[in-house]
């Protein structure tokens, strides 16, 4: 099959799902508690997509940040649909449906770049814990190529010392094996990079390995530093240095 049928087919079957997930989605927000669809849908698109989607690992529960690493926008589709978990997402989607879609899953809205606000990014984030489903930040802040973890931006973390006792921080790994060079978006049109992961053969194998929590008597730095040489750990990946994240914000 040549790769132009095989990306149509694949964006067929997400819209397609997608136009079932929806009406069910919106009428289920008319009746008390959180809707299940946007995990249904995004656990869907995986199997339209061809991710064999593995996860190891305990459960993640409400009130727990997941620190996962970041190659490619599929880690979306596959953490949320593992865990039906809500995201940290910059405040500039560009595009008003893209912000309404991202609203349909919680998705809590950070300024990046306004580093005064830290703290009030911080104190939203552990709101955000304190409801019914567990929350994930991409620590790395983009994606990598797939070959290495880029620095951990620390800021957020600062939401464990906002947060309750019980809020758990779980580092994440996303595994897409050898191919993940190959699939990952770094430095890549995104146009470019959709075709390509899109139009590949077969399907994508994905391990999500949900690791221990850890443990919160260290402040943001260092449990940026244990969230990702846990992370590279899991990957077979070795830091260049202990902390390579003395300047992180």
């Amino acid at each position: 099959m040549l790769a132009p049928l095989r990306i149509a087919m694949r964006v067929d079957a997400v819209v397609s799902w997608f136009l079932i997930c929806l009406p069910l989605h919106l009428l289920h927000k008319l009746t008390p508690g959180p809707s299940p669809w946007p995990r249904r849908f995004l656990k869907g698109a995986a199997t339209a997509l061809r991710l064999d989607v593995r996860v190891e690992g305990v459960p993640a529960g409400p009130r727990t940040l997941l620190l996962p690493n970041h190659v490619s926008w599929l880690d979306i589709i596959v953490i949320g649909g593992a865990t039906g978990c809500a995201f940290v997402s910059k405040d500039d989607l560009g595009s008003p449906l893209v912000h309404w879609l991202a609203d349909q899953n919680a998705t809590v809205y950070v300024k990046r770049s306004h580093v005064k606000g830290a703290k009030d990014q911080a104190i939203a984030l552990a709101k955000a814990l304190e409801r019914d489903k567990p929350v994930a930040v991409f620590p790395e802040g983009t994606t990598s190529p797939g070959t290495h973890l880029l620095p951990f931006r620390s800021t957020l973390l600062e939401a464990a010392n906002y947060a309750g006792k019980d809020v758990v921080l779980r580092p994440v790994v996303i595994d897409y094996g050898t191919a993940a060079p190959d699939i990952a978006w770094c430095q890549e049109p995104a146009l470019r990079n959709a075709r390509r992961v899109l139009g590949r053969k077969g399907k994508l194998a994905v391990t999500l390995r949900l690791l221990d929590p850890l443990d919160r008597s260290g402040d943001r730095k260092q449990l940026a530093a244990e969230a990702r040489a846990a992370i590279a750990q899991g990957l077979g990946f070795t830091l260049d240095q202990p902390s390579p994240i003395g300047a992180a914000r």
